[in-house]
């Protein structure tokens, strides 16, 4: 269904209507019913149809390995932008959706503004994704399908891309002003293209005896950083 999402779990449902409204539907397990949280949100939302399923039937709709029991059919919200951004990540072609999701949710953690995925990136909407979220997709501007370059050679800022071979750590880097972080794929990294629009390049200091982090851990370091910084 395009411009919808299935929410599983009380957690997503209750960010959901936090930031954006309420669902369209809910679909609810027989035996999660018994659920305190579950029986609360159906009696916080007596204007939202709510449909019973046997739990066989449910496991086999639930877009998720572990149903909690409980789903919601909403909108896709696109959330506003500021004028003037000063924080941005862009993902170019970040596959794993635990992954994605976990770089979601260090963004909106860290006050980023908007994240940009390039196609080739797994679906922001995806069952796993919102999972890994945890909620990040209704409180950070998400954009699907973008010229990343483009976006980056129009950005008013700095253009900061981990590398192993960069000339400066990450922590010498004044992060305070507008910053537009690249994160590239696991396997690949970021293409040539997008390189060559990089103001700088960075890298995070590892002392130990590994070569490189995570791809959604690298992320959140730079995220981090870039709080430490600004408090």
């Amino acid at each position: 269904m395009a411009g919808k999402a299935l929410l599983d779990g009380v957690h997503l449902i209750v960010s959901y209507i936090a930031r954006i409204g309420a669902p369209q539907m809910l679909v609810v397990a027989h035996t999660a019913q018994d659920k305190p949280e579950v029986r609360g949100l159906q009696e916080h939302l007596p204007d939202v149809n709510s449909i019973v399923l046997s739990d066989a039937l449910f496991r086999e709709l639930a877009p998720v390995d572990t149903p909690s029991g409980i789903l919601a059919l909403v909108e896709v919200p696109e959330l506003p932008q500021a004028q003037a951004l000063q924080c941005i990540v862009l993902l170019e072609a970040v596959q794993d959706p635990g992954n994605l999701g976990a770089i979601l949710r260090s963004a909106a953690a860290a006050g980023v503004e908007a994240a940009y995925l390039s196609p080739g990136c797994a679906d922001a909407w995806s069952p796993r994704v919102l999972r890994g979220g945890m909620g990040a997709h209704f409180a950070l501007a998400i954009r699907e399908h973008m010229d990343l370059v483009a976006l980056a050679r129009t950005f008013v800022g700095e253009v900061v891309i981990t590398s192993l071979q960069g000339e400066t750590s990450l922590f010498d880097l004044n992060l305070s002003g507008a910053v537009a972080f690249v994160i590239g794929n696991e396997g690949a990294g970021v293409s040539q293209a997008l390189q060559q629009t990089a103001t700088r390049r960075v890298r995070i200091p590892m002392p130990g005896a590994v070569e490189s982090l995570n791809v959604a851990a690298a992320a959140a370091v730079c995220f981090f950083e870039r709080v430490r910084q600004r408090q």
